[in-house]
């Protein structure tokens, strides 16, 4: 019996949600996805700012190639040395504050939250831990733990014990925290599940005082908001603060899979002894994925200035008003589109793929789209998209 491609993904491949998108992708270039039928569409997402620099650039097709060359996996982690993963990790540190001088590379941001975590408890002592109510720092089972939305977690218990839940810029939530035995604050800058919500200098400078305090580690999740999305390198720049441990994903691999974790190597030797292999992985650190990240965020950071990302974040702002938007809400190239009441994010979002327009959603904030774009889009493209998600938004009663 022939099936066609899509009836193979809703049989073969393991689903989570009742009604995917289901975009037939044939390949995809510079900023735009292309599906098995030649239509043509706009990305809006980028993967879910994982391909800041568009798709399929030269630069890291390249470096993947010639990678592939040489070898690709030859042991676990930590065990060789290999070039590709030397060079990523100094790259990484060159552009970080001088104690961030230690990587740990892995597969993804839920597997670096997880080895995150495992640090900060085996270097403190400690078993608990501080997040944010609605944020979202991955699946497994350690990030579910930081989970407070009770949708996504019940069926899943039980979990790590020992968390603790502040709400995002309540300064005087703060007071409420314990003040023993918590290994690390986790936080998201910006909360983007939670329809990209932005936390304020002040609110973020109290609660680093407070880890500082109990002699916690502060942990930063920049999975998303890492290399250059919110306008910056790095978000934490405009805190004024330097985390003990950044977590890193996404954007990370230029494409590929790959998460990390950058700490003082103080406290990353902590996984090196008392136990042994405290944190392993089989393919974390794959030289093709370093050698792909390495070129893209290169390529990224050599050309920072020319993507005018701040100038690009205002006319986005500037052009999406309309009746039946309420605001749009981030920083950058991570921006969140909030409906008015009566509009269903789901309903423009599938409205919008019928005029080539790919956005998406987010898991606690269901009315509003998300727009974080290649950062090579262009203002020509932002205008018509901008235009697009209006003359949606007009046939919506």
């Amino acid at each position: 019996m022939h099936l066609s491609p899509k009836q193979l993904f809703l049989n073969s491949v393991a689903q989570t949600n009742p009604e995917p998108l289901a975009l037939e992708i044939d390949r995809a270039e510079g900023n735009y996805l292309f599906d098995i039928y030649g239509n043509k569409f706009l990305d809006l997402i980028s993967g879910i700012s994982v391909c800041s620099i568009g798709h399929q650039n030269p630069l890291v097709i390249d470096a993947i190639i010639e990678q592939t060359k040489k070898h690709m996996h030859v042991m676990v982690y930590g065990e060789t040395v290999q070039m590709p993963q030397n060079n990523y990790a100094q790259f990484i540190i060159d552009h970080l504050p001088d104690s961030l001088n230690n990587v740990y590379f892995v597969n993804s941001g839920s597997e670096a939250i997880d080895a995150a975590m495992k640090l900060a408890k085996r270097f403190t002592g400690k078993p608990s831990f501080v997040a944010h109510k609605l944020a979202y720092h991955g699946s497994s089972q350690g990030p579910l733990s930081l989970m407070s939305d009770e949708y996504f977690v019940p069926k899943y218990r039980p979990l790590l014990n020992n968390v603790f839940f502040v709400d995002q810029n309540s300064i005087e939530s703060i007071q409420q925290l314990p003040q023993s035995n918590v290994a690390a604050v986790v936080v998201e800058l910006i909360q983007a599940e939670k329809g990209v919500s932005i936390s304020s200098v002040e609110y973020i400078q109290a609660l680093y005082k407070y880890a500082k305090s109990i002699d916690a580690l502060f942990i930063i999740d920049e999975i998303q908001t890492g290399f250059g999305r919110t306008g910056t390198k790095f978000c934490f720049e405009q805190y004024q603060i330097v985390p003990d441990i950044l977590v890193l994903g996404k954007a990370l691999g230029g494409g590929m899979p790959m998460g990390a974790i950058v700490a003082p190597k103080h406290i990353m030797q902590s996984f090196a002894n008392f136990p042994i292999l405290g944190h392993i992985t089989t393919f974390g650190g794959h030289p093709v994925c370093c050698a792909a990240g390495l070129a893209a965020n290169k390529y990224l950071f050599e050309n920072f200035e020319s993507f005018n990302i701040p100038q690009k974040e205002e006319l986005f702002k500037s052009l999406l008003v309309h009746p039946k938007i309420k605001k749009v809400t981030g920083k950058g190239l991570l921006l969140a589109c909030h409906l008015g009441e009566g509009v269903e994010g789901p309903t423009l979002i599938h409205l919008l793929l019928q005029e080539k327009l790919f956005t998406d959603w987010f898991l606690f904030e269901p009315n509003a789209i998300r727009i974080c774009p290649p950062f090579t889009i262009t203002n020509e493209e932002i205008i018509s998209a901008c235009n697009t998600i209006k003359g949606c938004l007009n046939q919506l009663n």
